[in-house]
């Protein structure tokens, strides 16, 4: 499961000590990351550990949900992408 981060309203301090390595912003957003997990309950776990980090509820966690399918029509490639993004963030 593939999920981006966004962090604001948060020092510096806080967002060195998060456990992700992701680019600052200067913005909106202060901080912004890929994360990858093996399954939703460490997505749930790794919510937790951000709510304690930055000291309350400013991130938001978006899983993705990336497929794609190629398939040949008379000789031409056609490429189908479907995207969706669930904001899990408080």
């Amino acid at each position: 499961m593939e999920a981006i981060l966004l962090v604001w309203g948060v020092r510096d301090e806080i967002l060195r000590e998060l456990p992700v390595e992701g680019q600052w912003l200067y913005g909106e957003y202060d901080f912004i990351a890929k994360v990858d997990f093996s399954s939703e309950s460490e997505m749930e776990d790794f919510e937790k550990l951000l709510r304690k980090l930055v000291n309350g509820n400013t991130f938001k966690l978006m899983p993705v949900k990336l497929s794609a399918s190629k398939t040949d029509v008379n000789g031409e490639e056609k490429i189908t992408i479907m995207e969706s993004v669930k904001v899990s963030a408080p």
